[in-house]
């Protein structure tokens, strides 16, 4: 069947809980998945390592990945770059590993762009209600940044209709495995396997003579 990867873009409302639910799915299938790592132009905070958490490059160094069509997608934020590198990626993928981008739907749209064959999931809590609660229920700010957080999330919601899959993240354990299966069956879809239809075919042609 496909031996390569799919690239997997995630995305959701601040609150929604994906970096919790890309930490229990790569844990439980490890081998499966590859989170990306991104680029940036801002130094290490106490504790990070280069390829790790992000690579740590120059300004003149992104620039030039930027220039050199090098990256799927970057971003400026606070005088800082940051970008997803494509030999990273591609490398994830052509090694059979399903590549997990946890990005905003900007960025998401625009990896659909340059990949076409890109899954894009929309991760979301089961109601608006349950988002403003896992906001406030996080303790780390304030109503006024709560209340932003929810402006911007009513924004991002004319966006959700422009993914594959919408994925509710209501129980964790059952969402993890609601999101593996929705990515094993992205596999089996035809245009992904055309070269073991074409196989299965002339099997079939031999067997016929």
């Amino acid at each position: 069947m496909n031996t390569r990867g799919i690239l997997i873009v995630v995305s959701g409302f601040s609150g929604a809980g994906k970096g919790t639910l890309m930490k229990a799915l790569l844990s439980k299938y490890e081998e499966r998945y590859a989170l990306s790592v991104s680029a940036t132009t801002r130094k290490p905070r106490l504790g990070e390592v280069d390829g790790r958490e992000y690579f740590f490059i120059s300004t003149a160094e992104f620039e030039k990945k930027i220039a050199k069509d090098e990256l799927i997608e970057y971003a400026k934020y606070v005088d800082h770059y940051y970008g997803t590198p494509r030999d990273y990626v591609e490398r994830q993928l052509d090694a059979g590993k399903d590549v997990i981008l946890e990005i905003e739907i900007q960025g998401a749209l625009k990896v659909k762009e340059k990949f076409p064959d890109a899954l894009l999931l929309f991760v979301t809590p089961p109601s608006a209600a349950e988002l403003k609660k896992r906001l406030i229920g996080r303790g780390t700010e304030t109503m006024d940044v709560i209340g932003a957080r929810l402006q911007r999330a009513a924004e991002e919601a004319e966006g959700m209709n422009r993914y594959d899959y919408l994925v509710v993240n209501d129980d964790l354990d059952v969402c993890v495995e609601q999101m593996h299966a929705i990515i094993c069956g992205e596999h089996r879809r035809c245009y992904r396997c055309e070269t073991f239809i074409s196989e299965i075919k002339n099997e079939l042609e031999d067997l016929k003579g």
